[in-house]
């Protein structure tokens, strides 16, 4: 993808309303699962001050779906997964994920416009670089299984990210939500704790 795509991609308020709506449709499937003790689930949600969006994204973006049991002595807390968060991560996943498969691409003054762009130092981008393919390799979502689901080629551990973006089929922006789809068990540990992982 280049680097104007990119620039374009993470300006366009439209992507992170599709990921909210994502969010949204994932947050009411593990409400409507309920507890593990099988109590009601009420709204925990919490605020984030997330970086590297666009302006126009809403009031709400900054909200992390959470839950916590209704049952007296339960309690427990459930995150479902996210496609706008990857865990703790202040910036975006989406442009955690673009920049980080980007990154290996781009040189120069295409990559530090793209840093300059979203706010972040050629350190930081490195270390995502290393995260997003490290955290991919480790878990169980890219697992023998996982890799059956992903048209044919399925891409090596060691081309993560970017392989991964382009095993998916359509525009750039539907590539993109597939992937934070994919990915989304590893962004709580909840969601990775119900699916066995």
């Amino acid at each position: 993808m280049a680097v104007p795509q990119v620039a374009t991609l993470l300006q366009d308020v439209r992507l992170y309303i599709r990921l909210q709506q994502y969010d949204d449709d994932l947050a009411a499937e593990a409400r409507a699962a309920g507890c593990h003790c099988g109590g009601r689930l009420h709204s925990a949600r919490y605020r984030r001050k997330p970086r590297g969006g666009t302006t126009g994204m809403g009031e709400g973006y900054g909200w992390r779906w959470s839950f916590c049991c209704a049952l007296e002595g339960c309690r427990r807390r459930v995150t479902p997964r996210s496609v706008r968060f990857l865990g703790p991560k202040v910036f975006l996943g989406a442009v955690v994920v673009l920049l980080s498969a980007v990154r290996g691409c781009v040189t120069g003054a295409r990559l530090a416009s793209l840093r300059r762009y979203v706010g972040v130092s050629r350190r930081t981008l490195k270390r995502w670089g290393a995260l997003v393919a490290d955290g991919l390799r480790g878990q169980p979502v890219l697992g023998k299984g996982a890799r059956g689901l992903l048209p044919p080629p399925a891409p090596e551990p060691g081309s993560l990210p970017a392989a991964l973006l382009n095993s998916f089929e359509g525009d750039e922006e539907t590539r993109l939500a597939s992937l934070l789809r994919f990915i989304s068990p590893i962004t709580t540990g909840s969601a990775r704790s119900r699916l066995g992982m």
